[in-house]
Formats: structure tokens, C-alpha cells, sequence
């Protein structure tokens, strides 16, 4: 059984958890038996001062992009400073009665997932203020292996809160590997820590690790959407719903007007032995079309070795539009971190004037793509970072 870093700091009882720390952390984070990390730490006497939460709060249950507000846990009794409200990066003040940052918070191997960025302020702030940071590190739940990495590579001059640093869009690697990456390429010089992962092979993906599937945010529900959203989060940038507000959220392409007949048929003829699509409809209760009866694509993913996500979505965009110039629309999406939501595919695909893609013929957009996703150099880059 996969042995997380939370698990492997219980077991460690290190010299230095008596000391004053803070926690990064919410309800996603979990031991590989499904005691939430915060439980773990405060039973094993580790003397947790305050809490700090990301994007959808210390309950990993709140509504995309809403700003999230400090509080009191009710299960440990302790405050939580949210990091994604008001700020993104604890302030002096925050860390002033702190000595070490504990962070546990799983990721889902997509650029444009945001716990990777709380974590880079974190590491920020701990240089900044002279702190010890201490990552627990977690799998990949969509594999290790560089061969599925995919691009774009952010153009960070389209740097944002869902893509800070220059990295592929499917990067492959895990937390502990990217801090160790930033922390050196970007100078942050923070003193840090990763505590290792025990017993995971970089080829396998969650549905191997022989642990209970844990929702690490409302839209992600379980591994299929884990599997398809890299590439389907860029249906949040037009007027398809990708499923939230249903039992198939990042599992779908949807919307009242959607023919979904022959690009089902098109998806199961030319990618079957990766993905299956199927024909669906509901009613969402959020999100896109709410209360409105929605056609639908539904996508599993049959082979995640040789699915491509990224390429797959970028493809799956471009045919809707064809289908529908008239219904389809690249559409504005409001978050906190981007209040007017205008340029979300820019953010997404991480380069400049995105739109322009999709205007190319099929055979040069398909050309463009290939050359877009490909990640060249990246495995390079990493070697000297990776601990597994």
C-alpha cells in the first residue's frame, strides 16, 4: 500500500513537532487509511498552531473560484487563515508565532489546478520570513511518467492564479518535485523539506493505490474526471458546461443545443481504444444551463496510458465550434482571482490569443496542436528534482 507523506511523518515522530506549527491543509488531504491529516497530526502530539486553506476552504467543498473567508475548524478547534480570499500568501503577521509550514494538500497533475500556486506563496513567504517549509509529498494521481506530460508551456506573460511559472499543463511530477523545481529555478531560496512518498511506481495512477478515493475539490469526483480534466477544464472558457451540477462533472460536454450524434461517433471511431463517448442528457443544478435540460457527450477513459487530455480537449473544442458556429461561444469565467473572468482560455492553455487557434483549418489546427502539447525539454529540466 502507497505510504503518503503524512503517513511517513507519523511514523518518522520527528524531533521538531513540538515546535510551533502551521498547516496547509483541508479535508482533501488525508492518511492512506482516510483520517484527515490534521486529525492525524494533532493525535500524534504534533503541535499544530493554526491552519491555512486553499481554493475551496479547509471542507475542499466550496464553489470554484469563490473567495474563501479565515474561520474556526470545528474538528480541531484551531483558526484557519484562508489563502485564497483576501490574499494568497500568509503575511508576517500570520507567520509571526510560527517556527515550521507544514503543507499537505493532494494535487491532480494539471497546471491549472491551484493548490500548486498556494504552495509556491507558501514557499515564498517562508523565505520571506525566515520560516522552515516541510512539504509531505503525495502521487500523482494521473501517473509520474514524463512521456504523458503535455503542454502548452505557459507564456507567462499569461500568468495568473491557475498558471504562475512557465510548466506544461499536464507536468507529471508531483508537489514535492515542483517545490524543489521553483524553490531553485525561480531563487526562492526558502529552507525546504519534502517528505518522501513510500511504495508508489511513477507509472500507476490513483485507481492502483489501493486507498479510498478522496474528492480533492467539488468538481472532481473521482478518477475519470481526475483523468479528463486537463483537458476538459478548457470547456470553461465557452459555453459548454463541463458537467458541474451533475454527477458528471468533468466528464462531459454539454450543453441545450449540443448535436452530440456525430461527434460521439467521430470521438469512438477515431479514439476508441483510448476514450468511450456516449450520448447522455440532464439537468444541472449549477453552473452553465442551470435548470435547463442539457444534450451531452459522456467520456471514459478506457487506456489513461495513451489517452492525451490535453490534445483530446483542444480537439474536442474545435469540433463543437465547427458544428455549432452559431450557438458556440468563448465565454468570460469569474473567479476570485480573476474578477472579470475575460481571457480564461489565454489562462488555461497559457498563451496569448488562444482563440486564433481554433480559427485554422482542421489539418493545420491538428499540426499546431501536436506541436503545442509536445513537451520538449521538460523531462530534462526536472531530472535533477525528481525523488522517485
Amino acid at each position: 500500500m502507497i505510504s503518503f507523506g503524512i503517513d511517513e511523518i507519523i511514523h518518522q515522530n520527528p524531533a521538531w513537532k513540538t515546535k510551533r506549527i502551521g498547516l496547509v491543509t483541508s479535508d482533501a488531504a488525508t492518511t492512506n487509511t482516510g483520517i484527515l491529516s490534521r486529525t492525524a497530526l494533532v493525535q500524534a502530539g504534533f503541535n499544530i498552531e493554526c491552519l491555512f486553506s486553499p481554493e475551496h476552504g479547509i471542507s475542499a467543498k466550496a464553489p470554484d473560484g469563490e473567495a474563501q473567508q479565515n474561520g474556526m475548524d470545528e474538528i480541531t478547534g484551531l483558526p484557519i487563515i484562508s489563502l485564497y480570499g483576501n490574499k494568497y500568501m500568509p503575511t508576517a503577521q500570520d507567520l509571526e508565532n510560527i517556527d515550521i509550514v507544514l503543507f499537505d494538500i493532494p494535487d491532480i497533475g494539471a497546471r491549472f489546478y491551484t493548490y500548486l500556486w498556494t504552495l509556491t506563496y507558501v514557499l515564498e513567504a517562508c523565505a520571506l520570513n525566515k520560516k522552515e517549509c516541510i512539504v509531505l509529498d503525495r502521487p500523482n494521481p494521473v501517473s509520474g511518467n514524463f512521456d504523458s506530460s503535455e503542454g502548452p508551456f505557459l507564456e507567462e506573460e499569461s500568468s495568473s492564479f491557475i498558471g504562475r511559472w512557465n510548466i506544461p499543463i499536464k507536468h507529471s511530477a508531483t508537489l514535492g518535485e515542483l517545490a524543489l523545481y521553483f524553490n531553485s529555478t525561480k531563487n526562492i531560496g526558502a529552507s525546504l523539506t519534502v517528505v518522501t512518498v513510500k511504495n508508489w511506481d511513477r507509472d500507476t495512477f490513483v485507481t492502483n493505490w489501493e486507498t479510498n478515493f478522496v474528492p480533492t475539490s467539488p468538481a472532481i469526483q473521482n478518477p475519470n474526471s481526475m483523468l479528463l480534466y486537463p483537458g476538459l477544464c478548457l470547456l470553461e472558457a465557452t459555453n459548454i458546461s463541463e458537467g458541474r451540477g451533475s454527477q458528471y462533472s468533468f466528464e462531459t460536454a454539454a450543453a441545450p443545443w449540443l448535436q452530440t450524434t456525430e461527434i460521439t461517433s467521430f470521438i469512438n471511431q477515431s479514439f476508441g481504444d483510448e476514450i468511450k463517448a456516449s450520448n447522455i442528457s440532464f439537468t444541472p443544478t449549477s453552473g452553465k444551463y442551470i435548470n435547463t435540460l442539457c444534450k451531452g457527450i459522456h467520456f471514459e477513459v478506457i487506456d489513461p496510458v495513451y489517452y492525451k487530455p490535453v490534445f483530446f480537449g483542444l480537439l474536442l473544442v474545435y469540433l463543437i465550434r465547427a458544428k455549432h458556429p452559431q450557438a458556440f461561444l468563448w465565454a468570460p469565467y469569474k473567479t476570485a482571482v480573476n474578477p472579470s473572468g475575460e481571457n480564461h482560455l489565454d489562462k488555461l492553455l497559457g498563451i496569448n490569443n488562444a482563440q486564433k487557434l481554433f480559427e485554422l483549418p482542421l489539418p493545420q489546427f491538428i499540426a499546431n496542436c501536436t506541436k503545442l502539447t509536445h513537451c520538449a525539454g521538460w523531462p530534462e529540466q526536472m531530472i535533477p528534482y525528481l525523488l522517485y
